[in-house]
């Protein structure tokens, strides 16, 4: 079984066109268990209840930054492993410093290509096909 079909996401932005991007792309290529938040709370509470195998968030957010949910995630035994991509338009070094810290898996930079996004997932999980 491909690793699409199997796949669990979960896509965590508060610009729902930002989620959709990622949603859309994700979609293209087969991916069928993607599930969204629009804050880093919100995404905390989905991943208490039923663990993604993948987090894509953004940086920027109102009540949790991306990388205090990355954080608030590897605290719990629960989703201490889930993958992890961060999502930012200034990727500065405190940022990538404290996310490579926290075990961050990859990040990318806005704006992105749709090919970006899916080479960001490949390097955490390998092909996806």
């Amino acid at each position: 079984m491909s690793l699409v079909k199997v796949l669990k996401v979960l896509v965590v932005d508060d610009m729902s066109i930002s989620r959709g991007l990622i949603t859309q792309t994700l979609a293209q290529v087969g991916v069928q268990n993607i599930r969204y938040a629009e804050d880093g709370r919100e995404a905390l509470q989905k991943m208490r209840e039923d663990p993604a195998h993948l987090v894509i968030s953004d940086y920027n957010m109102p009540k949790m930054t991306g990388i205090e949910l990355l954080y608030a995630l590897r605290q719990n035994p629960k989703t201490q492993k889930v993958g992890f991509i961060l999502i930012t338009g200034k990727a500065t070094r405190q940022i990538l410093e404290e996310g490579v810290h926290l075990k961050m898996n990859n990040y990318l930079l806005k704006p992105f290509e749709p090919q970006d996004l899916l080479k960001k997932i490949s390097e955490v999980f390998g092909p996806l096909s």
